[in-house]
Formats: C-alpha cells, structure tokens, sequence
C-alpha cells in the first residue's frame, strides 16, 4: 500500500506545481504521513485517518502563515488610476440627456454627473469613479462662461 500513498503524494506535487493555488501540496504531505503509516500497519483505515487528519492540520495550520507572505497590495491600473484625477469638459454634461465629454491626461471619455446639476463646458471637474464605460464626475470649479 505504500506505492499508493508515494504515487498519490506525486500526483498532488504535481498537480501543485500546475496550480495557483497553495492547498494540494498539503495533501501530497498527508499521503507521505500515510506512506510511514503504511510501514507499520497494513490498516487502510488507519492509514487514510493519518492522511485526512494530517492533511486538514497542514492546510489550517499553515494557511494563515502562507497567506501573510503571498498577499500583496494590489496596484491600481488602467481605468482605476483615473478615480481621484481632474479634468477639464470639453462637451456640457448634462444629467438630463445624459451627454457631456471630459478630458484627463490627453483621453476623452464620457461623462455623467449628479442628477441635479449641470456641469459647462471648460469647467474643471473630479473624477469619483469609473461607471462602466463613463466617468461620473463631480464640479471643483464651474466656469463663467457659458458656451
């Protein structure tokens, strides 16, 4: 029985390898505690409790530890870099017909604000997020004139 236990203990290596993940190589570690196990017993009972029991140990004991090192900062990019950014409407919006363009960092998008104002043209506005393809923006400083 343990040639079975060192092929399993292969196959989830193997499969770890191929995989993101950090879970089945605990499992290839509990079917190498059964392998010992097999050594001294010919019980399939005991033997599969060592790997179940060994397994489910590894996976919630190690875990957290292996989380705190693989966990990084996600870097905002692309479309999520905008939120926070100022630009400058380059066509009115306006909420009622739902048109107006601005221009951040050389792009045009398209714009939508607040239901109940009207943001000019050459009005310098904030970009709060991104809403599919749009960017709902709020007013900092609505221009004087009004084209």
């Amino acid at each position: 029985m343990w040639m079975f236990w060192l092929i399993a203990a292969g196959v989830f290596f193997i499969g770890e390898i191929i995989t993101v993940g950090f879970l089945i190589f605990w499992l290839g570690i509990g079917c190498l505690f059964a392998l010992v196990v097999s050594l001294f017993t010919s019980s399939i009972f005991a033997q599969t409790a060592v790997f179940v029991i060994s397994s489910i140990l590894l996976i919630f004991a190690t875990k957290p530890f292996a989380d705190k090192f693989s966990r990084k900062d996600t870097i905002p990019t692309n479309v999520y870099t905008l939120s926070g950014k100022k630009g400058i409407v380059i066509e009115t919006i306006s909420p009622t017909d739902g048109k107006g363009q601005i221009k951040v960092g050389g792009e045009v998008w398209s714009a939508i604000c607040d239901e109940s104002i009207t943001i000019p043209k050459d009005s310098e506005v904030e970009i709060v997020e991104i809403k599919g393809v749009k960017a709902y923006v709020v007013p900092i400083k609505i221009s004087s004139t009004i084209n």
